[in-house]
């Protein structure tokens, strides 16, 4: 399967910079899986798209300040680190920029405490293909505090606008933090909304999935099956499972709120193969491309993604390839808003 044949050209004036003042205020693309059937309609009817029963189950991740920019050690030439995800104790797997700066053994320095020292100071331990980086970091005090003051919201590289309001980046019901990317398709919703939602009989359920590094990194080869996916933790505790594995039972909906809720759905369905779900944890690689058959999810909310993109393949995977094109071809035309602060799409 060619990676071209999920690319499509996107006018740039359509890339969404900002978010947009209330959060429940998007346009919502409809799409039904099994007829091809598109509609357009605003965010907020998605509660007449939901039934009673239905279950959504939403990614709780939370985004931390995972950008930090600060210095060579020895030169002061300006260096930039973007964290993806703790290894263990104080070492971190890194993206660097710029790479060909970043050596194993390369001392930077971040922050001033007022007396002319770093706040934060870390060492290059390793070194990765196309600019992964081993750091280390060494300090006084808490790490979590000194990362708030210091780093800075990881967004996308289309995103050329400075973010006033940090939590805007952030879905309102984000928990456990650790993420280097927002679950976006939640983004969506206010508290009020996921209440009413609730009120109509709609269940809520939380997975965690921390965003690492396959969000920023993109395919290099030509062949979809050639591809292969970086491993993000994942947690669902008992509460959860039972809400998911009760709602399989009933053949009540699950719907998935992301790519990013999919993909963790999709890990547990293989892990508890033949068996009732149950509370869980670990790392997945999971790749969801067209010819893979859900297991567990049944319909799925998310954003429109980029051109020949993974995020693509999985939401051409539910829907079908020609069906999901033809729906971006109209949303273009259409001029909806596209990444992670642009519309919603609801396949169902």
């Amino acid at each position: 399967m060619n990676v071209d044949w999920f690319d499509f050209e996107l006018p740039e004036r359509l890339i969404a910079q900002t978010p947009l003042p209330d959060r429940t205020s998007s346009r919502l693309l409809t799409l039904n899986k099994r007829t091809g059937e598109i509609a357009h309609r605003s965010f907020t009817d998605l509660e007449n798209d939901l039934q009673p029963g239905d279950v959504l189950v939403l990614n709780d991740t939370r985004v931390i300040p995972a950008r930090l920019t600060g210095i060579k050690s020895d030169t002061g030439a300006k260096i930039e680190l973007l964290l993806l995800k703790r290894l263990d104790g104080d070492r971190w797997e890194t993206l660097g920029k710029p790479a060909k700066r970043l050596k194993t053994g390369t001392q930077l320095s971040f922050g001033d405490d007022g007396y002319g020292n770093p706040l934060l100071r870390a060492v290059i331990e390793e070194e990765a293909e196309m600019g992964g980086r081993t750091v280390r970091f060494m300090y006084e005090g808490i790490f979590e505090e000194l990362l708030d003051r210091l780093g800075e919201m990881p967004l996308p590289p289309y995103i050329k606008e400075r973010l006033e309001e940090r939590e805007r980046y952030q879905t309102v019901y984000s928990k456990h933090a650790g993420s280097a990317a927002a679950p976006t398709a939640g983004l969506h919703f206010t508290e009020e909304f996921l209440k009413k939602l609730q009120g109509k009989g709609v269940k809520l359920a939380y997975v965690t999935l921390h965003v690492g590094l396959g969000t920023f990194r993109p395919m290099s080869v030509d062949r979809v099956e050639d591809h292969e996916m970086h491993a993000e933790y994942y947690e669902l505790d008992e509460h959860n499972a039972r809400l998911i594995q009760e709602a399989k039972e009933n053949g009540a909906r699950i719907i998935a709120v992301g790519t990013t809720s999919s993909r963790t759905l999709e890990t547990v369905a293989a892990r508890f193969e033949g068996k009732p779900i149950g509370a869980c944890s670990g790392w997945t690689s999971i790749f969801i491309y067209p010819g893979y058959t859900f297991k567990l999810v049944d319909a799925l909310l998310t954003n429109f993604h980029l051109p020949k993109s993974t995020l693509v393949m999985l939401v051409s995977a539910l829907a079908g390839r020609d069906a999901v094109m033809r729906a971006y071809e109209e949303a273009i035309a259409k001029e909806y808003r596209f990444f992670s602060f642009g519309d919603a799409m609801f396949i169902y």
